[in-house]
């Protein structure tokens, strides 16, 4: 159902991952095991946890394939299927080969890779001569066929000299062409925009995989690559051209105008700071204790109040009015009378 999606949007191509069957048979599958996207737990429980060459096509084709796309939804699109749509999706099976080839033969290219098989898979040595005869007998051209597996890859060229021979590794433009590539299927973090123009230079095109996002795609068309693999053609082939949010004149002018409010509102702050610190200069530090202490009992706050008291009547202060003290349990007047200068001063405090 995904290909024939596919082909609907008129995508330049597709990708699968071929696995070959205990009875030989080659299948469509991305993972080592069936867990994830069949129910072969419910079917086949003692199963689960085999590799999914290891089953014969006949228990392949009891597995269903599509109801744990519509439970997970993991590209948030099943609330966009119609009726129709979703009912085929929960009937989805495991994919062959040829019916994926046959869906897509006279529509686009497709990317294969294969998958490695346990040791003791009676097609082990032989999957790719397996999984070529099964492509060329399909009647799908051969220049429509982008060859990804490095293994045999020189039987492969003389058997079918017309696919396009694609490299999955990173290397050096001409050891690229040395070794036949025509193309590099690579992660879009693995390359830069010089790689990109080295392999233009050496007339190698390049497909990055997993692009998904508009920005993305925009960022990589304007660098020069050729295509890409996604999960979101749906959305991605609706751009006309590269995708930008802003005019650089713009973006520039947003920046700018962000620096300058946050330089005013640094310096604002800087000053108010500065003013609100300012005015405590006026007070002595005994009042400054005392302020900060105000509804606290304790002995260093009683000390407090003696030194402000006798420095209050050493500088000469006379006055029969009392000082307001905070005391121990809230706000009370204390009214202290200061003695003669030559005698000795006697206060009570509470």
């Amino acid at each position: 159902m995904s290909f024939q999606k596919a082909v609907e949007e008129k995508v330049y191509g597709v990708q699968a991952d071929v696995v070959i069957s205990y009875d030989g048979v080659p299948f469509l599958m991305h993972d080592q095991t069936l867990r994830r996207t069949t129910n072969v737990e419910e079917v086949f429980p003692e199963l689960a946890y085999d590799h999914s060459s290891m089953f014969n096509w006949t228990d392949l084709e009891r597995l269903n394939a599509g109801k744990w796309f519509l439970k997970n939804d993991p590209f948030w699109t099943v609330s966009s299927f119609s009726p129709s749509d979703f009912v085929k999706a929960a009937n989805q099976s495991v994919c062959k080969l040829t019916e994926m080839l046959e869906t897509i033969k006279d529509n686009t290219t497709v990317l294969l890779n294969l998958q490695d098989l346990p040791e003791d898979h009676p097609y082990y040595a032989t999957s790719v001569n397996v999984t070529l005869n099964t492509v060329l007998t399909s009647g799908i051209p051969q220049r429509a066929v982008m060859w990804l597996p490095s293994l045999d890859r020189h039987l492969v060229q003389e058997i079918a000299p017309g696919f396009q021979q694609t490299c999955g590794q990173k290397r050096d433009a001409q050891r690229l062409r040395d070794r036949g590539c025509q193309k590099l299927n690579l992660r879009y973090t693995q390359v830069t925009r010089e790689d990109i123009r080295e392999y233009a230079s050496a007339n190698l095109s390049v497909n990055l995989y997993l692009v998904n996002e508009p920005w993305l795609y925009s960022l990589l068309w304007c660098m020069g690559v050729e295509s890409i693999t996604s999960n979101n053609v749906q959305v991605l082939l609706q751009l006309p051209s590269p995708l930008w949010l802003m005019p650089p004149d713009e973006y520039r002018l947003i920046w700018i105008t962000a620096d300058l409010v946050s330089l005013v509102i640094i310096v604002g702050i800087f000053i108010f700071q500065k003013w609100r610190f300012g005015s405590i200069r006026t007070y002595n530090p005994e009042q400054i204790m005392l302020s900060a202490a105000v509804r606290r009992s304790s002995r260093d706050v009683n000390i407090m109040k003696e030194k402000l008291i006798f420095s209050e009547i050493n500088s000469g202060i006379e006055t029969t009015d009392g000082f307001s003290l905070c005391s121990e349990n809230g706000y009370a007047n204390e009214v202290v009378t200061p003695m003669e200068h030559h005698r000795e001063g006697k206060l009570r405090m509470n």
